[in-house]
């Protein structure tokens, strides 16, 4: 396999241990001379790798070779106590071949640190099967050629303070940045194939390798659909979400990994799959451009879920009782396994993106809206003043929207067309959208809507039933207390006995129409 050398790294020739790390290892190897164990503690993978690198990392992953994680943490547990220290937040991740996680994983927290313990494990699957036919305990050598890339196949031996290349390789390949797996590149994927979507570079032969018919059809037989969507949700909340999306593009996987119901309309047109992942770029470098505080980690997330999955936004499917639905709802629920209410809220992300594009020319531009401009009104601002439209229907759509208005202006952002005759090059078209959103945002502050959802309605439920003499609620109540919060958008330092004169006029003068 011929691998193009990246750079070269700095690599460290030994691993220099924390004061906290320090004494976590000194507690195990403690527990070994006091019950006279006779195994060897490595710490596996990532840690290794950026401890060479002199990078911090707080995930320490721990192998035995001759016992479980589980009976190994009992007597971690037993040493401390007989030191009289605590052993704190003891647990075990139970094996899940369902979910495809074959091995039980004890946890621990030492030092405030989070320790996982698994056994070195020796596998054998049958065809079409990520679910092992026979495990055994494994050698650390057999260990390292299962790992994904030889930059992760390394050890530190606590026992014996030293670094492990059992492949030969690992250690060259960090210090000249290559990424090789430890096996044929093909064995590897097939062995796991959410490897293909777990590597951040690839190189040439990876790349053949990984989309190939056989991994892809691997990656979409053997890993759980809840596998696939977690390393997905990593990717997106990750510090390189578009490079991630544009590897599962350039490896022809997007559509296994975001996979669409047997049947939908319209059809997608060919090349769909870049436009999401253009709408993602866009959206990326935006929020990069604003304000650091603009967006918590949870409305970036949604964010870049909702600008990925715009250009999907019109294509529905059938659900029960000929209900059609957008497919995205079927993308983030069925082929991701993700949360219902993450689905919902990319929904209504890509619905008020809609309202808010119409809302843009007077928030931008204090232009006044006309009724064509907002056919979601449905009869909202028929009472209310020309010039008080935009405040009203800006105020309903944030009552809506509460925290996530901004993740929706931004959404709406990326869809509003932006003159390009004047634009060098696309950071320019980027600085304008910027530009745009700020003064969206700060037209919204200026109106005093930017916490619009806790303003308290001046009439309530009873109050309408009253002045139309009801004697139940349901929907004319509905539509009163919406009118009603219509008229107090519109007139922002009215009174409830204000508002009320106002719904009794408006009452009386629709039975007179009537």
């Amino acid at each position: 396999m011929s691998i193009a050398t990246k750079h070269v790294v700095h690599v460290r020739d030994k691993i220099e241990l924390s004061d906290i790390e320090r004494s976590i290892f000194d507690r195990l190897l403690a527990t070994l001379r006091h019950f006279n164990l006779h195994t060897q503690l490595r710490v596996a993978g990532g840690w290794v790798r950026d401890k060479l690198l002199g990078k911090d990392c707080y995930d320490i992953d721990i192998a035995l070779d001759n016992m479980m994680g589980t009976e190994f943490v009992d007597k971690v547990r037993e040493y401390l106590l007989s030191i009289g220290e605590d052993a704190q937040g003891v647990c075990v991740i139970e094996s899940n071949p369902d979910q495809s996680k074959h091995l039980e994983t004890a946890r621990m927290r030492l030092f405030d640190m989070w320790i996982d313990f698994v056994n070195l494990r020796s596998e054998e699957y049958a065809e079409n099967s990520r679910i092992p036919s026979k495990q055994s305990f494994g050698t650390a050598e057999e260990d390292a050629y299962r790992r994904d890339l030889t930059i992760n196949s390394l050890f530190y031996n606590i026992n014996t303070d030293s670094v492990e290349d059992f492949t030969k390789r690992g250690i060259s390949d960090l210090k000249s940045g290559r990424i090789v797996t430890p096996l044929p590149p093909k064995s590897t994927f097939l062995d796991d194939p959410l490897r293909v979507l777990r590597a951040i570079r690839f190189d040439e032969d990876l790349k053949v390798a990984a989309a190939c018919s056989d991994v892809k059809d691997a990656l979409a037989a053997k890993i759980s659909k809840e596998r696939i969507g977690t390393e997905v949700d990593l990717m997106i909340s990750g510090n390189q979400p578009v490079k991630a999306m544009t590897h599962i593009c350039d490896l022809t996987l997007f559509w296994i990994v975001f996979s669409l119901p047997p049947e939908f309309e319209p059809a997608i047109p060919d090349g769909c799959e870049r436009l999401c992942i253009s709408y993602l770029d866009t959206a990326w470098n935006l929020i990069h451009l604003l304000k650091e505080s603009t967006f918590t980690d949870e409305e970036r997330r949604l964010s870049l879920f909702a600008a990925l999955f715009l250009p999907l936004k019109n294509t529905t499917y059938q659900v029960k009782k000929a209900k059609m639905v957008p497919v995205v709802n079927y993308i983030i629920r069925d082929s991701l396994k993700r949360k219902a209410k993450d689905a919902e809220m990319v929904l209504d992300l890509h619905r008020a993106s809609k309202k808010f594009l119409s809302l843009i020319p007077f928030l931008a531009s204090n232009e006044n809206l006309q009724p064509d401009d907002v056919n979601w009104t449905i009869g909202l601002i028929d009472d209310v003043s020309v010039a008080s439209r935009g405040r009203v229907l800006t105020g309903f759509l944030l009552r809506d929207l509460k925290d996530l208005w901004r993740v929706a202006l931004l959404v709406s952002i990326l869809l509003h067309p932006i003159d390009i005759n004047n634009i060098e090059d696309e950071s320019s078209e980027l600085h304008k959208r910027r530009d745009l959103f700020n003064t969206v945002e700060s037209s919204i502050i200026k109106l005093g809507l930017d916490k619009v959802w806790e303003v308290k309605p001046l009439i309530t439920g009873k109050d309408v039933m009253n002045v139309l003499q009801l004697k139940g609620g349901g929907p004319l109540v509905k539509e009163w207390l919406d009118k009603s919060m219509a008229w107090q958008l519109a007139n922002p330092s009215g009174t409830t006995e204000e508002c009320i004169d106002w719904l009794r006029e408006a009452h009386s003068k629709r039975v007179k129409l009537e």
